[in-house]
């Protein structure tokens, strides 16, 4: 009995392979110790390479450009006024709502240069989603621009970067001594970032200076990006890859080419600009570790997949104020902390990696990263004749939201969603059913829920959303001329 104890449960079972265990020992343990990065914060990395480069441009909008050393002027000025004005100190958020523009880039780079960490908001939420996200990170001032100085009503100090900032002096007046005082280090808190939260409130994920820093170095590092690039920022703000284009494009030496807001709608104007490439999961970065595990903690074998965790110089900070969230997120492996990141994948014979999908109810729609718990909370308090609801993806083009309901019509859930969720996030159909189909174990089946009819599809004029093909944003002069006459975009608003 004591034997038979002591034996293994079939799940604890191995059956990989002698040279699959090689490769996965490979993954995990990939050598992330290298010479520590020339500096340790944005800050630094920025006013190096801007001193290094002060007649090159840094950024571009149209007709307007600023150098390298004319940016930093802005950066440290600005920097200074919030400071010494506003009381801004290390540890403190700093919200910007901007739109694309070069004061977006100069409050980006202020708020880090004066050692705070920049939040994003994004002009398109709701108010109401904005004032909940403002309030958990107790920022104290909000950085606007002339298009969205009129977006906020309430006591919190709003500062208008256009106005705050003055050209006299220029090339004369950059001193960063005068910031001596500003005290920050790798560990510091860079970023905060909200993202959809599976619990049906978003979440703010806290990104170090040194998970920036060694990311950046990383894609550089693979020839990813270079002082030679020229970048074209598309990227919403709302999204953390905003940052790499804008942030990273900087602290490497590049150019960065800024569109006009809702530029990215005007195809004409687009194509003058854009040059796309398409970067696969592919092999780890320098850096980083990664392992594979299946259900029960162990790892997969080749082909099979699995859930990655991403271990090494790049794992976050955790959630800012969610202490439960972060130690589910974090998970010890061999001593040493991984992200476990949600993403289904599996390995070939050579260790690359290719996505499978979720493992939860998260979805990426045009570019998008999407708890669908979020969107079906914010039914379910849309009114109490909702009595229960389903988000699904159909298609890998459009969000179908299912709801319960006897007396609820589709038009007053799309505008209770349009006032407190982002658009990328209102359903584009809304069936409304007298009871959704369950199993015989009185759970939802998906599989028996009615299939959404799109044929009413037509051109959809919206701001916030791009047509698209299954291989990315495609320029739609091109297409009209080589395709069919009407592009649907897919978007709900």
């Amino acid at each position: 009995n004591q034997t038979l104890a002591k034996q293994p449960s079939l799940h604890q079972l191995s059956i990989i392979l002698p040279q699959e265990h090689a490769l996965i020992h490979t993954l995990k343990t990939n050598d992330i110790n290298r010479s520590s990065a020339i500096f340790n914060t944005v800050p630094q990395s920025f006013s190096q390479v801007a001193f290094s480069h002060l007649q090159k441009v840094s950024v571009e909008l149209d007709e307007q450009a600023l150098t390298y050393g004319e940016l930093l002027f802005y950066v440290q000025q600005f920097a200074l006024l919030l400071i010494n004005v506003y009381g801004v100190k290390e540890g403190d958020v700093v919200c910007q709502c901007v739109e694309r523009s070069l004061s977006m880039v100069i409050g980006i780079m202020s708020i880090q240069m004066a050692g705070a960490s920049y939040c994003p908001l994004s002009p398109r939420d709701p108010l109401q989603r904005l004032y909940s996200l403002i309030e958990e990170t107790h920022s104290h001032i909000i950085l606007v621009h002339q298009l969205t100085q009129n977006k906020f009503q309430f006591n919190i100090p709003m500062i208008d970067i256009d106005a705050a900032i003055n050209t006299e002096n220029m090339l004369n007046d950059i001193d960063l001594s005068r910031l001596t005082n500003v005290t920050m280090d790798r560990d510091s808190i860079a970023y905060v970032l909200f993202t959809s939260g599976s619990t049906g409130t978003p979440k703010a994920a806290q990104i170090r200076h040194q998970n920036f820093i060694e990311a950046i170095r990383s894609i550089s590092e693979v020839g990813i990006l270079s002082e030679e690039d020229t970048v074209v920022q598309m990227t919403p703000c709302s999204f953390d890859g905003h940052l790499e284009d804008i942030v990273g494009t900087l602290i490497v030496g590049g150019t960065l080419v800024m569109l006009r807001p809702h530029g990215h709608m005007d195809f004409e104007y687009l194509s003058n600009a854009t040059d796309t490439m398409t970067v696969p999961i592919g092999s780890l970065l320098p850096g980083y570790r990664c392992a594979i595990l299946d259900d029960f903690s162990q790892p997969v074998f080749t082909g099979q997949e699995g859930e990655l965790f991403v271990g090494g110089v790049g794992v976050f900070a955790g959630y800012l104020g969610r202490n439960e969230l972060t130690e589910k997120a974090l998970v010890d492996i061999d001593g040493e902390q991984f992200y476990g990141t949600g993403d289904l994948v599996h390995f070939d014979s050579h260790g690359v990696l290719y996505y499978v999908g979720r493992k939860d109810h998260q979805v990426k729609l045009h570019g998008q990263r999407i708890e669908l718990g979020e969107i079906e909370r914010c039914l379910l308090q849309a009114s109490s004749d909702v009595s229960r609801c389903v988000v699904v993806k159909h298609d890998d083009d459009h969000l179908v939201a299912y709801i319960q309901s006897n007396n609820m019509n589709e038009e007053r859930l799309r505008q209770y969603c349009r006032s407190h969720l982002p658009p990328f996030m209102v359903p584009s159909m809304f069936i409304i059913v007298e009871q959704l189909p369950l199993n015989a174990n009185g759970k939802l089946d998906r599989k028996r829920l009615p299939t959404p009819d799109f044929s009413w599809q037509h051109d959809v004029h919206d701001d916030d959303c791009l047509p698209y093909i299954r291989g990315g944003f495609i320029d739609c002069g091109f297409w009209s001329a080589y395709g069919p006459s009407t592009i649907h975009t897919g978007c709900s608003t």
